[in-house]
């Protein structure tokens, strides 16, 4: 029952700081204000009231609909906080080495298993990956929270994405684990998220999925999939902010 309280103690926590953030974006001293000398800022009008509570309204809408993605950012940033600690240990050399070993290997095999254009393939896309490896920790490290958001994780995701997909058009064996799954969420991401203006539609007529086109794919999901995960972590530390 402990347990179960505290739980709820700390939501309603979360609940409250994240309306009081959305309170501040238009009125003063909303933000943690209840325990100070002046206190919760509050109207002294019958329209500032009804602005007041009509923002307030939107916002316990707006909470309701983005909390489960601070709880979901809770779980990104914690991981995210492990990577951090490990490339900060190791530093942007580091990070370097472990990305030449790991897509260094994958060259090596490629260049006993491929073909020789499959090798220089394979080869560029780990040169590649390493230099995202590096922009990555140096964006996490270096720069604030928008540069993380909009390079760190998307350049991140790149840089484990990329050697991969490119093997697997040389070698049918990683074709068989990649290109079925690629399929079937290049289909879901088609059918649920590109129907708007009819997107969906055109990239089916104008592209086959096949050669380049899973580079290319992979490549697109990289960078929104990158931002989302950054901005779920953001949330999180507005939310809950890390000591």
């Amino acid at each position: 029952m402990a347990a179960q309280g505290g739980i709820v103690d700390g939501v309603r926590v979360d609940l409250r700081r994240l309306h009081e953030t959305w309170m501040e974006l238009l009125f003063p001293r909303q933000l943690g204000a209840e325990d100070s000398v002046l206190g919760k800022w509050t109207p002294n009008s019958r329209g500032g009231w009804l602005k007041y509570r009509a923002w307030a309204a939107l916002g316990a809408l707006i909470v309701a609909l983005l909390y489960p993605l601070a709880v979901v950012g809770y779980f990104v940033r914690f991981q995210a906080v492990r990577f951090d600690g490990t490339a900060a240990r190791l530093g942007v050399l580091g990070a370097v080495g472990i990305s030449v070993v790991l897509w260094g290997a994958l060259a090596v095999l490629a260049r006993v298993r491929f073909s020789a254009e499959g090798f220089v393939a394979v080869t560029g896309a780990a040169v590649v990956a390493t230099v995202a490896a590096a922009l990555a920790v140096l964006a996490s490290q270096r720069g604030g929270r928008a540069l993380s958001v909009l390079v760190a994780y998307p350049v991140g995701m790149t840089a484990v994405f990329l050697p991969p997909i490119v093997a697997a058009l040389y070698s049918p064996a990683v074709a068989e684990a990649v290109f079925p799954r690629s399929e079937t969420i290049a289909i879901w991401i088609l059918d649920n998220l590109l129907t708007v203006g009819d997107v969906n539609e055109y990239l089916r007529t104008q592209y086959d999925l096949q050669g380049l086109a899973y580079v290319g794919m992979w490549v697109g999901i990289s960078v929104p999939a990158g931002w989302l995960l950054g901005s779920l972590v953001a949330l999180a530390d507005v939310v809950r902010p890390t000591a």
